[in-house]
């Protein structure tokens, strides 16, 4: 850790201000205009494709396309609720809240609490929802917690977390029911209810009216565990596996940011992949600067990590997956052995 907190505080401002100096900070309508209109020409050839096909169980390969595609989606949708698209806060809330439930199908709103809790306090204790303890355990207390058969799955999270995050697509859906549906206030709440009830109400009739229950079962099946796989293998890098911080720790802003992330190596293609999240470290401290400027402002942010010794972490990614993997399974040995006697754990 830096030893001039102070120092590293004014290092962060004269980085922003280069930042925006070099028009780092300007919004790419151009660009985001072009990834839309990719992606509906996509979606509109995965729906002719639909048709055409007809009832056959090549229909599952359009089921993986789609979730490639919402997947897709769901990264635009991210960017506009961070205001990197347009230059009006509330044209980008808007966008994020009508791309979010109608092509994506979740909650804006959902995401936006969660998310922005994350982003103030990345891997902190009590402070980050990414890492509360659910049916995965991040650190050593949450792992000690779990009992019975949720202490066998976290002994062995690390090799089972790809096969969990199939699951993913389901959670955030039924994360979004919870948040529309709960007594707290939810700006515009049934905005969002009325394009989730038409996303799914409209894919469900096309699918059953269309489809044998046994194909259409299967189609959905497919298209959301694609879906949650591919958002889940998306954003499980960026974080897991980096230290982990305490809830009262006081470490400053450039400094917690870059810490707690990774970068992830692979240039545009990796940019386009991963929906800009490859670029962890950049897009934390910039969180509103748009996909393509985070590749530019990398080099800025490397010398200013290097003038202050903080460690920027930067792997391929098959590497961060080998990484993640060992630290959940290292995480989970702290879990309660159900297969072990309570009295010999009691006096070893």
């Amino acid at each position: 850790m830096p030893t001039n907190p102070n120092h590293v505080v004014e290092t962060y401002s004269a980085l922003l201000k280069t930042v925006r100096t070099a028009g780092l900070m300007r919004r790419r309508r151009a660009f985001y205009g072009m990834v839309f209109a990719i992606l509906v020409l996509a979606l509109g050839a995965a729906g002719t494709g639909f048709v055409l096909l007809g009832q056959t169980w090549y229909q599952l390969l359009i089921a993986a396309a789609l979730g490639v595609l919402f997947t897709q989606f769901a990264f635009l949708a991210h960017e506009a609720a961070h205001h990197q698209i347009f230059a009006s806060g509330r044209t980008n809330d808007w966008t994020a809240r009508i791309l979010g439930p109608l092509l994506v199908g979740m909650s804006y709103a959902m995401w936006v609490k969660k998310h922005t809790a994350h982003h103030q306090n990345p891997n902190t204790k009590g402070k980050d929802p990414d890492i509360h303890t659910g049916v995965v355990a991040f650190h050593e207390e949450g792992a000690a917690g779990k009992r019975g058969f949720a202490a066998v799955v976290t002994r062995h999270q690390g090799a089972l977390l790809f096969p969990l995050i199939l699951f993913l697509g389901f959670s955030l859906v039924l994360d979004s029911a919870k948040t529309l549906f709960g007594r707290r206030g939810v700006r515009f709440r049934y905005v969002e209810i009325g394009l989730l009830v038409l996303r799914f109400g409209a894919l469900l009739v096309v699918l059953f009216l269309m489809l044998p229950w046994g194909m259409a079962l299967a189609f959905i099946g497919v298209q959301m565990g694609v879906f949650g796989f591919y958002l889940g293998a998306s954003f499980a890098p960026n974080h897991k596996g980096m230290p982990i911080l305490e809830a009262g720790s006081r470490v400053d802003f450039l400094t917690r940011q870059v810490v707690t992330s990774r970068n992830i190596r692979g240039g545009i293609f990796m940019d386009t992949l991963m929906g800009g999240l490859n670029r962890q470290v950049e897009h934390h401290l910039f969180p509103d600067m748009a996909r393509p400027e985070l590749r530019r402002s990398t080099s800025l942010v490397r010398e200013a990590c290097g003038r202050n010794g903080i460690a920027l972490t930067e792997t391929g990614l098959l590497q961060s997956y080998a990484i993640v993997v060992r630290y959940l399974n290292r995480v989970g040995l702290s879990a309660v052995d159900p297969f072990e006697c309570p009295l010999v754990r009691q006096f070893r």
